[in-house]
């Protein structure tokens, strides 16, 4: 009797234990479960990382859109090519390739037609009139660099006292250069048929990637061709031709389609159309060894925020371990927040709390994780960092335990259940589960309300507005007294089938 009693007592004492001791697990992101999707992300994209699993890592250097953004087609979409900008496709013939420095998709011509697109009312090429300063630009790499390839034309009429005048914008091959053609644009620049023609110098090298912009500041009249940042040629619209004088605007008559690679071999990517003269981007690099290089990523690199990551209230962050390959000069840094109620949080609250991987982590914990991570190039911008996998251990309360005895006694369209307090100090109440079958609690019929029903601290509890002759099954859980979201196993299950019985 004696041997028995202290073997209850130690097995209640190891129940007791267990409930006031914190367990470890983890949650993973990335591997072979895959990225989930952040709540924020800037410059950054999926790779291959360790083992074939994706990656996360810096995305290649692209133009993206900004308020003077007028048209940007960057072929990320090879359904649709055209990323920002009031325009419509009227004829796609390019094909989407992988064999790019920007992003991961660019435009493929095989001198089979191009792009056509025409520009709704307000859009550069869709508007009548007055237009003021604008940059046309693009990156290029041709197979062959044959003359007369057209990179781009733009054909239309504009009605100048009484007669029509044709316009034109066009971008062919010359001699292995680029050369620009503009026809009739300028507002009285001449009353006469009278072309402007500007001829880069540099020689353009098959498979070979280069920048190209068409730039016009209406404020000075200098409209200039540029290739990879450097002036190639220059002329001013003005009444003297020079600097100073009455500067001449642009034009534009009847609405017309652009053509983009309608006669081209090669690869084209990152088609921009803006509405200021052209600025050297932050990403353009100093020229190396005699050719100016573009860097393969921002400086200022890319970050990602997770959506929060519930657990459990009270639980710890103690460690994050990132499965990453960082080169020399590049960076990753973590971050992470945590709390009990992520629907008040903002971008700075709760304040984010540097970690680094591999290192204990101390005073994060809450019912919500949240991860922040910053990546940097080096300081060539052209190597990244990846992530392959990020770990995350924590130690959470153990779950409550269930009442260990559960009775249900019949009556008359109810069932009354009885069970005894759960061993486990933190249970603070109880919830009941009911249904019609074995194992499955989905009773939505009861008076009480729908399975699961919170009983409260108690120990007894009568479920009502049940129909006679049926039989159901219940089975009780606890909840936490820490939050009542936090719910622990089922008891044994048990049934009832209530009867009205005769007096």
């Amino acid at each position: 009797m004696i041997k028995n009693r202290i073997k209850k007592f130690i097995i209640l004492s190891l129940a007791m234990n267990l409930c006031f001791s914190a367990f470890s697990t983890e949650i993973t992101l990335g591997g072979k479960d895959g990225w989930p999707q952040f709540q924020s992300q800037t410059n950054i994209t999926k790779g291959k990382g360790r083992f074939g699993y994706d990656c996360i890592q810096l995305a290649t250097n692209s133009f993206t859109k900004d308020s003077d953004t007028d048209l940007l087609i960057d072929f990320e979409n090879p359904g649709c090519p055209i990323a920002t900008g009031s325009y419509q496709i009227v004829k796609n013939n390019l094909k989407t390739s992988n064999q790019t420095i920007m992003a991961k998709n660019a435009g493929l011509s095989r001198n089979m037609g191009g792009l056509n697109i025409v520009g709704d009312n307000g859009t550069f090429f869709g508007s009548e009139g007055l237009m003021g300063s604008f940059s046309i630009e693009f990156w290029l790499c041709p197979s062959i660099a044959e003359n007369g390839e057209v990179i781009m034309n733009w054909e239309s009429s504009r009605n100048i006292r009484q007669r029509l005048l044709y316009q034109l914008i066009n971008c062919s091959f010359n001699k292995g250069h680029l050369k620009w053609t503009l026809s009739n644009i300028f507002d009285s620049y001449s009353t006469e048929s009278e072309d402007v023609v500007l001829e880069g110098i540099s020689k353009i090298i098959p498979d070979t990637w280069s920048y190209h912009a068409l730039s016009y500041d209406c404020e000075t009249g200098v409209l200039e061709y540029l290739v990879n940042g450097k002036t190639e040629a220059i002329c001013y619209m003005t009444s003297t031709k020079r600097e100073g004088g009455e500067v001449y605007l642009v034009s534009f008559g009847a609405k017309a389609e652009v053509e983009f690679c309608s006669e081209y071999t090669g690869k084209i990517d990152d088609i921009r159309i803006l509405r200021r003269p052209y600025s050297i981007p932050d990403y353009q690099s100093a020229e190396v060894a005699g050719k100016v290089e573009r860097l393969l990523y921002q400086p200022k690199g890319g970050h990602f925020i997770t959506r929060p990551i519930v657990v459990s209230t009270g639980s710890k962050l103690t460690n994050l371990i990132a499965e990453m390959n960082v080169p020399a000069q590049t960076e990753v840094s973590f971050f992470v927040r945590s709390g009990d109620n992520y629907y008040n949080w903002t971008d700075s609250y709760p304040a984010w709390k540097p970690v680094t991987s591999g290192k204990d982590i101390k005073d994060v914990k809450g019912m919500y994780f949240q991860i922040a991570c910053y990546i940097y190039p080096d300081g060539d911008g052209t190597i990244t960092p990846t992530i392959t996998q990020i770990k995350l251990d924590f130690e959470e309360m153990p779950l409550p335990l269930p009442p260990f005895t559960v009775k249900a006694e019949a009556g008359n369209g109810s069932v009354t259940l009885s069970w005894s307090y759960s061993v486990d100090d933190t249970a603070g109440g109880y919830y009941i589960y009911y249904g019609t079958r074995p194992g499955e609690y989905l009773g939505r019929f009861a008076v009480e309300g729908d399975s699961p029903i919170n009983a409260g601290n108690t120990t007894t509890f009568k479920i009502t507005g049940l129909e006679n002759g049926k039989i159901y099954y219940f089975a009780i859980a606890s909840w936490s007294s820490l939050d009542d979201r936090i719910i622990g196993p089922l008891s044994k299950e048990v049934y009832a089938r209530p009867l009205s019985r005769l007096k």
